[in-house]
């Protein structure tokens, strides 16, 4: 058995390095500390579908026979696998961006970068291997993170080689946005001041709106920031900078909304830009902040997107079993139905929830136990006229990858996590 793990307090360049790793070492098992840092967490809440990572209680490591470590070169950093550090019989590779350390690989690549994922996208790319948008969003999510978008001291000329790669490869800018915290300095500051100084708050369509223009010379950084600040300031529904840069003739604009109703992201793909339902954004050429007010006035009044909920987007007929089904012919059913999780109901009554990540605790001489015995117990329900970003925020919550839609007490269907990404990624028809 071999695996890929990483520090405790995992971050984005943590979480970026492991997966990478799964791409370098087909055979690693992905392990991740119990302690996750809240924008990695967040990510992972909503993509875990997409990971299939263990934790370190999973693995016998009696059974290991190769421990790859990503981001850190200290045996003090990693979560339970020190008993591994004197056994010659375990071959051990390093990947880090750090000087120093204590950890004795046998093959190690450690070089000062301002990201391991640095190092690992350098090989990827020498190794030809096919990225997808999402791979290439997280470990881009994992270089901007602790290079700070490219601007901390730290930062080579590789990691902006290996950033631009990465876009090349479909990175979403957009959903870094949502998942990264960014910085707000002075300039930023001073531009939030403005526009507070000549906020005014509207009524369209039945919202409270501010919409807000303001001239700006070159490039400024993290202003969807301000934007995000400026609405909870103001408290509206939703809140639309427009910064106009006359030099060059074009004008960015930045929605940020807190009512689900009012989709910004469907908004500004109208604009020519793109995002999500609660920020988005867009860039327009050659058209003054006057008649970009109005354009956003008119999709505002046209906003068609509260038509859409948890109805439109679950699964159905729901396929249920019961309690007593074994644990062999439930692995079975999960792998001829193709789906990661199923609902439990004893006489019409949801009584569990039954995942494949569940089989990670079960044995081979427990298989012919029933399902109740591994069973999730506390189960997390919505109801069908919820929406898709509610859906969402209970999975990422609870940390779930389904979620049963319950209407009068019965099932009538399943939203899961890749339901909810449909929806988060602004993947819906138009």
């Amino acid at each position: 058995m071999e695996i890929i793990t990483t520090h405790k307090s995992c971050d984005f360049d943590a979480l970026a390095s492991v997966i990478a790793g799964t791409l370098l070492y087909p055979a690693a098992v992905p392990v991740l500390p119990k302690t996750i840092n809240p924008n990695a967490k967040g990510f992972l809440s909503i993509h875990k579908d997409l990971f299939d990572v263990r934790a370190p209680a999973d693995i016998d490591l009696d059974a290991v026979r190769r421990l790859i470590v990503v981001d850190t070169n200290a045996w003090s950093r990693l979560e339970g696998f020190t008993k591994l550090k004197d056994k010659p019989a375990v071959e051990i590779i390093l990947w880090d961006h750090h000087a120093g350390g204590d950890i004795q690989a046998g093959w190690e690549c450690k070089e000062e970068k301002g990201a391991t994922i640095t190092l690992m996208v350098r090989e990827l790319k020498e190794q030809r291997k096919l990225l997808t948008p999402m791979q290439a969003t997280l470990f881009l999510a994992g270089l901007y993170e602790d290079t700070g978008n490219l601007t901390f001291p730290s930062t080579t000329a590789e990691d902006a080689y290996a950033a631009a790669y990465l876009l090349d490869r479909k990175a979403d800018l957009n959903v870094l946005s949502t998942f990264l915290r960014p910085g707000y300095g002075e300039k930023q500051k001073n531009i939030l001041y403005e526009m507070l100084q000549k906020a005014k708050r509207s009524k369209v369509a039945g919202y409270s709106i501010s919409i807000n223009s303001l001239e700006i010379s070159g490039h400024v950084g993290n202003l969807s920031l301000v934007v995000h600040m400026y609405r909870e300031i103001l408290n509206v529904d939703a809140a639309f900078g427009i910064f106009s840069d006359k030099e060059n003739n074009r004008s960015i604009v930045i929605g940020r909304s807190n009512v689900e109703e009012l989709n910004v992201g469907l908004m500004m793909r109208s604009m020519g830009g793109g995002g999500h339902p609660g920020a988005a954004s867009a860039m327009i050429k050659s058209a003054s902040a006057e008649a970009i007010k109005d354009w956003l006035i008119e999709l505002i009044e046209g906003n068609q997107q509260s038509s859409v909920r948890v109805s439109d987007l679950m699964s159905y007929p729901v396929f249920t079993i019961p309690s007593e089904t074994s644990m062999s012919q439930t692995a079975k059913i999960l792998r001829d139905k193709g789906c990661t999780g199923l609902p439990v109901v004893d006489g019409g009554r949801l009584v569990g929830v039954i995942s494949r990540r569940d089989f990670h605790k079960v044995r081979n001489n427990q298989m012919k136990a029933p399902v109740k015995a591994f069973m999730s117990r506390d189960i997390v329900t919505i109801a069908p006229d919820r929406s898709p970003v509610e859906a969402a925020r209970l999975m990422v919550k609870h940390d779930i990858g389904r979620l049963p839609v319950v209407e009068k007490g019965q099932i009538i269907g399943i939203v899961t996590r890749s339901d909810a990404m449909v929806y988060f990624y602004d993947l819906l028809p138009d």
